[in-house]
């Protein structure tokens, strides 16, 4: 899952929190919560989020070639609870993003809606509308799971931001943008330009994804770009929790973006729950 700009309102005196959307995101959009740190705690992503809220680059992640490959655990439907836990603005008074101090008022409140994770190649026939075959050497090859972006994403965001979001899509010639429609046309693109993945053992799985964002706005255009860090742990009981760090970093030609670097302006911490749904 993904998270948005948390400065995207109706105009910049009244902010709405648009670092919530996911992309899917994810990322989205998109998925995040509770780390239990046991064995993932020696990897370097775990190291990352052990450093909060002292980060001083952005992650150590690769291009992105498509869909994050999650463990088979994930697949399903799910209920999300997702509670902002901490937030930071490392550079402030200098360097400061508008609706820094307005999303205050999210923190400590849970924020719940549906996700669901699936099969790559189910998603991909979905998408492209084809007829989803039964192949006789199905069982043999292996399953890759997904987020269904465009599903987590449009959930996520009517959670929020109620029926101000119109729709929510995957860029049919891109698949790592996620489109966001709202209901005064304006448009959200957001864009998975890399990302990174480790899973130290069978109940821990890391996730990273550094996304461009640009807001289609008549008025005012906006660019930056946002960290979705994550680790995930997968418990007996079937529930999945993590720890996740959202990072916002300005990019030109915001004026202070030479200022920034590559440090963020500023920091969300949530936890989340997945509970799954049965049936």
């Amino acid at each position: 899952m993904s998270r948005l700009h948390p400065t995207w309102g109706k105009n910049q005196e009244k902010i709405c929190p648009w670092h919530r959307l996911l992309i899917a995101v994810s990322w989205l959009i998109l998925l995040i919560g509770w780390l239990s740190w046991g064995s993932a705690s020696a990897s370097p992503l775990a190291q990352r989020l052990a450093q909060f809220p002292d980060w001083q680059t952005k992650p150590a992640v690769t291009t992105a070639t498509g869909e994050i490959l999650y463990p088979e655990w994930f697949a399903g439907n799910w209920m999300l609870t997702s509670t902002l836990v901490d937030l930071q603005a490392p550079l402030a008074p200098e360097v400061t993003t508008p609706g820094y101090e307005t999303n205050r008022q999210f923190l400590n409140r849970p924020i719940r809606c549906q996700v669901r994770f699936v099969a790559q190649n189910a998603l991909n026939r979905r998408r492209s509308l084809l007829p989803v075959l039964s192949l006789p050497t199905q069982s043999l090859v292996k399953v890759h799971i997904v987020a269904d972006r465009a599903y987590n994403g449009l959930n996520l965001a009517q959670a929020y931001l109620g029926d101000q979001v119109w729709r929510v899509w995957v860029d049919p010639r891109d698949a790592t943008r996620l489109i966001t429609k709202f209901r005064d046309n304006r448009k959200l693109f957001s864009t998975v330009i890399s990302q990174t993945t480790e899973q130290p053992d069978d109940s821990h799985f890391l996730a990273s994804e550094l996304f461009q964002q640009f807001l289609q706005n008549p008025q005012r255009p906006v660019k930056n770009e946002v960290e979705t860090t994550t680790s995930y742990t997968y418990h007996p009981n079937g529930q999945i929790t993590a720890d996740q760090i959202t990072a916002v970093y300005l990019t030109p030609p915001h004026p202070k973006a030479y200022l920034s670097g590559d440090r963020p302006v500023a920091l969300y911490r949530y936890r989340l729950e997945l509970t799954p749904i049965k049936g």
